[in-house]
């Protein structure tokens, strides 16, 4: 019996706790596009102290609450790990822990993975429809929900800060008429945002003067290459932003200490976001 409560809890789309974070599905009934029938997110291995979770099926947005004075203003943090898994901890928890000692309210966001883009935008762009739509409920003000991405992560959120006048799937409730455009992004060492010799920008990527304010940190080594084509078509379409090129770094550092990339961007992020957001 309680196991059918629990169910129809979660069919229903309502928000539960798991230890002291709130959980909040995305989809209460069939999730659009998904083949697999939903299952919990499966736990792919631990490297090098890193959770990476996989096999998504059910996404959903973990809920970290301000640990300082509220601001009022909620993040959407989603993971990297190459669309083929979620680095949930180093890339998710350990952000969300960060951010909400800041006073943010935080969304670790549970997108589709392996491989399933479309369908990480699709989760996306619904995570920024429910969370506007119960701003009221959440303590946040609907006009200040912002993405902030790593890696594929960043890919995404830098796809849903360019994409929010596309229709991704049709509307399943009320909440799906609240706008689905983040009001801020922040894109940490984003992934493959330009392709070919000439670091064309993607073609997913369509810069207008509606993109929200942006934040880009990168290091000048990074594989996956400088997003400075996104650079460019920003100021060219004179959307406000600020970008960083670190000398060292790599990729895939979160904020963890002992790399210079890593222990620099947070506070650089923390003071544009008091700047150019909270303001």
């Amino acid at each position: 019996m309680k196991k059918a409560v629990l169910f129809l809890i979660l069919l229903a789309g309502y928000h539960y706790a798991v230890g002291q974070n709130k959980i909040i599905k995305l989809w209460p009934g069939p999730v659009p596009g998904e083949k697999s029938e939903k299952h919990p997110a499966v736990l792919r291995d631990s490297l090098q102290h890193v959770k990476r979770i996989t096999d998504i099926t059910d996404p959903l947005l973990t809920v970290f609450e301000p640990k300082a004075p509220n601001l009022h203003t909620g993040i959407i943090v989603a993971p990297g790990g190459g669309n083929k898994y979620l680095s949930i901890d180093m890339e998710g928890g350990e952000i969300a822990d960060w951010l909400s000692k800041l006073g943010y309210t935080v969304f670790v966001l549970q997108y589709r993975v392996p491989m399933k883009q479309y369908g990480a935008l699709q989760d996306m762009q619904r995570a920024i429809r429910l969370i506007k739509s119960q701003a009221a409920t959440l303590k946040i003000d609907s006009d200040k929900v912002g993405v902030m991405g790593f890696s594929a992560g960043g890919n995404l959120s830098a796809r849903t800060a360019t994409s929010f006048t596309k229709r991704t799937y049709l509307p399943i409730d009320q909440s799906d008429s609240a706008s689905c455009r983040p009001n801020f992004s922040l894109l940490i060492y984003p992934g493959s945002l330009s392709a070919g010799p000439d670091h064309k920008l993607s073609t997913e990527i369509t810069v207008t003067k509606a993109t929200p304010p942006t934040f880009i940190f990168v290091a000048s080594d990074d594989p996956y290459g400088l997003p400075l084509s996104l650079a460019y078509a920003l100021r060219d379409n004179e959307v406000p932003f600020e970008m960083h090129i670190f000398p060292k770094g790599g990729h895939g550092y979160g904020l963890r200490k002992g790399n210079k990339a890593a222990e620099a961007w947070p506070a650089l992020a923390a003071q544009w976001l008091k700047e150019y957001i909270i303001k």
